[in-house]
């Protein structure tokens, strides 16, 4: 669904300009203009759709139309401290997949999700060592698995363990950092480790591990969402559908030539990519689907997830999913 993008309407600048009128005249209408709304965004490293954004000034030219520009502010480590930025008007906008999610939304939330894409079905899963001799989920059973707590290891480990039926409390479920997830996976200390994103890339890159199911094998829904700041999504609505449409169409693309969109910055040093770790998120970043409204069959996986949480205890009790959902093209003013 494309979203109209409504443009500032700006008349008498436009006539001040065409008339050539005096400095003193363009100067008082600049001043009674208001100032462009600043979009606090996460800076976006050297890979993905918002790196080539801050690099070609794409959204910001997409947020001109209704009168926004992007502030890039730091970035958090994880969603729960993005959410904590969020509800405290430090960031507007930001990603993290509903395994993620699902704690910050349990409190009082600031923050609405305004976007949807399907689970990635081959960059996250359970990981084991080429060694390990386990070939199947219900190996698990006795086994010690590495999992963030409450995050997406935890939720693919228990959705995998569900859909095999393999009773959760057979296999221990270990909460490590990630460096100390990574020593305890590397020593032996655990069988597996349930997990998304650099370590799985790393793992197959270096052909020391695979997968004994990807999120695709345990039927995950574990959606990435994006989140808004609701405060702005209600005063300024029109901001919101301009990043959406920018968010769907540069995911697009995104998808369509997923190399274009790694090392966008520089292809040397810590944060670039290349040789087979490049070419694994290339197969990733083929499969992985744009951002979309959220529709009602999404909602219903969405809320399987929360049952999930709230049945295995990682959450005290299933959070209300749909209550915090909301959809740009039906904010104030929007496309009828």
């Amino acid at each position: 669904m494309k979203l109209a993008r409504p443009a500032l309407a700006a008349a008498a600048l436009l006539t001040a300009t065409a008339c050539g009128g005096s400095a003193e005249a363009g100067s008082a209408v600049s001043a009674d203009t208001p100032p462009a709304v600043q979009v606090r965004l996460p800076e976006p490293g050297n890979s993905g759709v918002l790196a080539v954004a801050k690099k070609d000034g794409s959204l910001d030219r997409a947020l001109a139309a209704v009168h926004a520009k992007v502030a890039w502010t730091p970035a958090p480590a994880g969603f729960a401290e993005a959410a904590e930025a969020l509800n405290s008007g430090r960031l507007d906008a930001a990603q993290g997949a509903v395994s993620t999610v699902l704690a910050p939304l349990a409190g009082t939330p600031g923050f609405s999700i305004f976007g949807v894409a399907q689970p990635d079905p081959i960059g996250e899963g359970i990981l084991v060592k080429n060694n390990s001799g386990i070939k199947s989920v219900k190996e698990l059973a006795g086994r010690k698995v590495a999992v963030d707590d409450g995050g997406t290891g935890e939720y693919l480990l228990l959705q995998a363990l569900a859909k095999h039926k393999v009773p959760a409390e057979q296999v221990q479920r270990v909460h490590l950092g990630p460096e100390a997830t990574r020593t305890a996976f590397a020593t032996g200390e655990v069988d597996a480790w349930a997990t998304t994103g650099e370590p799985v890339v790393t793992e197959l890159a270096h052909a020391s591990a695979y997968l004994v199911s990807s999120a695709f094998g345990a039927g995950s829904d574990n959606y990435r969402l994006w989140a808004v700041r609701t405060e702005l999504a209600q005063q300024h609505p029109e901001v919101v559908r301009a990043l959406y449409q920018y968010l769907h169409e540069a995911g697009d693309r995104a998808r369509q030539d997923p190399a274009a969109y790694l090392n966008v910055f520089t292809d040397s040093g810590p944060d670039a990519v290349s040789g087979r770790a490049k070419e694994v998120l290339v197969d990733v970043g083929r499969a992985a689907a744009p951002v979309e409204l959220v529709q009602e069959a999404d909602t219903v996986r969405l809320e399987k997830v929360a049952q999930l949480f709230a049945a295995q205890k990682v959450t005290p009790s299933v959070v209300d999913v749909r209550s915090h959902l909301l959809d740009p093209s039906r904010l104030a003013g929007g496309p009828k």
